[in-house]
């Protein structure tokens, strides 16, 4: 019974040998949020102005961060979407993201300058 159990752990460790596992980033790996952010990057650089919200989000996917601003008659709906790490950390936060401003429904712009225009 021990020779059987030993040729067995043996055959195991010389199967289990070959295994390797990249996690770092080398190698062909991707991590699903680089995809993300190529994703996004690439879709952005498509952009067009006057696409309406639904026509950016069947592109994009669902934004990171959503923010909503009403000034006078006109709505303003901003959508964040992670396109760049700034930090080893995990979470997304805003200054990873490109901002696209809707204005009324309707692409007026996207990145600071854009959003800046909210503040003028």
């Amino acid at each position: 019974m021990k020779p059987l159990i030993l040729a067995g752990a043996f055959g195991l460790s010389l199967l289990l040998s070959g295994c390797v596992i990249s996690v770092d980033g080398h190698d062909g790996y991707q991590s699903d949020w680089q995809k993300q952010e190529k994703h996004n990057r690439k879709e952005v650089a498509r952009l067009q102005p006057n696409l309406t919200t639904g026509e950016v989000m069947d592109r994009m996917g669902v934004a990171d961060f959503s923010e909503f601003v009403k000034k006078g008659d006109d709505q303003y709906h901003v959508l964040y979407y992670r396109t760049q790490r700034m930090d080893d950390d995990g979470v997304t936060t805003k200054d990873e993201c490109t901002p696209l401003v809707l204005k009324n429904d309707q692409l007026v712009g996207w990145g600071d300058s854009a959003l800046g225009m909210l503040s003028q």
